[in-house]
């Protein structure tokens, strides 16, 4: 784990993964405010990128008790997953683990506590959408 960046092999197409990972998103009660498509980002200025997709989402009750804590945590929120593919056509998803957003903003272990929730959540998004867990 590279400062904080978790990344989960799917078991799924890039499509696949990218629409599960959205569908998740939604059946937990998450809000998904946007899904950039960054390799059609760089198709459109003539340069070539692998299928990436970042997935920006969250849920209110749950980050912003982090940002109570320190509002500036609101610079790693709302969460973030990015779906891509490798140069061997494998699919990945990589986020932010929470629990080291508190370490990087130097908070306490109230919000440790509260990131922990965060933790279980993105984890359990992203192991459904990549087929990692049931």
């Amino acid at each position: 784990m590279a400062d904080g960046l978790i990344t989960v092999p799917s078991q799924f197409a890039f499509k696949d993964t990218s629409d599960r990972l959205d569908a998740e998103i939604k059946a937990r009660g998450m809000t998904l405010f946007s899904r950039i498509d960054h390799s059609g980002g760089a198709a459109q200025v003539g340069m070539p990128l692998r299928p990436t997709e970042l997935f920006i989402f969250g849920n209110a009750r749950g980050g912003t008790p982090l940002m109570l804590t320190s509002q500036a945590v609101g610079i790693d929120l709302p969460l973030k997953a990015l779906v891509w593919e490798d140069d061997k056509g494998k699919t990945w998803v990589s986020y932010n683990q929470p629990t080291w957003i508190t370490v990087r903003h130097g908070l306490d272990t109230t919000a440790a506590g509260i990131a922990a929730g965060l933790d279980a959540a993105i984890a359990a998004v992203v192991g459904k959408a990549t087929g990692q867990q049931a």
